[in-house]
């Protein structure tokens, strides 16, 4: 098997080639640069009779899980909107700069997001609002003036449920991931900045506790199931639980959320 974790703009390539080797390939997110590379990267695997998984690891996170049980079980009635934030800490690479080589932090880092909210809807997205901005890259802003850093996206989806998407690259204060699920009858919440429960209070009225500095830390889990899955449906020649489809959906999110950001227009997908 090949796992696939070089920059988007080659993922295309290397899937077709390694799906014409016969190999079995884990691509990490984003799948593609648009929603043709993807349909051909799935064609391939296909043809060639290999698995293909998209890298979306929020799935087998215990947490996630749990929360789409409690959804689907009807614990919080019918569902009204997902809202997903997801914000990085580390500056974004240089290469990552170019919007056309990269398509920007929609899909570097709030691809999970867009699946999450996807997942839990049970639907695909009908419409997509974007705003985006560049706040924190003050070296990008002459050669790359589209760049943002900074992003909000309000969806709705095809069974009517709403989203909301926050996300946000060089934040420093840490890596922050959480969810929120409304329902008719009640919420879900998931994820938290603060890692473990030790806080620390102090004389002069302080209060500190750690918190998530990483996506490695937080996911470290859910990497691993994500693995494990992966190799079973290998070994056992079935179906693997993230599909080159789900990568293609989040794929076309992603484009239509940065058409929304030039244009100012919503969306219709």
């Amino acid at each position: 098997a090949v796992v696939v974790v070089t920059p988007t703009a080659y993922h295309r390539d290397i899937v077709i080639a390694a799906a014409k080797a016969g190999k079995h390939i884990l691509c990490e997110k984003p799948m593609a640069m648009n929603a043709q590379e993807c349909e051909e990267m799935i064609q391939a695997a296909e043809e060639n009779h290999v698995k293909l998984q998209v890298g979306f690891m929020r799935r087998f996170d215990a947490s996630f899980v749990r929360a789409k049980e409690l959804l689907d079980s009807g614990a919080v009635g019918d569902l009204v909107l997902v809202k997903s934030l997801t914000r990085g800490p580390s500056i974004p690479k240089p290469w990552m700069y170019d919007i056309h080589k990269s398509n920007g932090p929609l899909a570097e880092v709030n691809s999970h997001d867009i699946d999450t909210m996807r997942w839990f809807s049970g639907s695909e997205f009908q419409t997509v609002y974007a705003l985006a901005g560049n706040y924190r890259c003050g070296d990008a802003r002459q050669d790359f003036p589209d760049f943002y850093d900074n992003v909000i996206l309000n969806a709705r989806f095809a069974n009517g449920v709403l989203g909301c998407l926050d996300g946000a690259q060089g934040v420093r204060y840490g890596y922050d991931a959480r969810v929120e699920i409304l329902g008719t009858k009640g919420s879900i919440m998931l994820g938290d900045l603060q890692d473990k429960t030790t806080v620390v209070y102090t004389m002069d009225g302080g209060k500190t506790a750690d918190v998530v500095q990483s996506w490695m830390h937080l996911f470290r889990e859910a990497y691993l199931n994500e693995d494990i899955s992966f190799v079973k449906a290998v070994r056992e020649d079935g179906p693997v639980l993230v599909t080159g489809r789900d990568g293609l959906m989040a794929v076309r999110v992603v484009n239509a959320g940065n058409q929304s950001i030039v244009t100012g227009n919503v969306v219709e997908l």
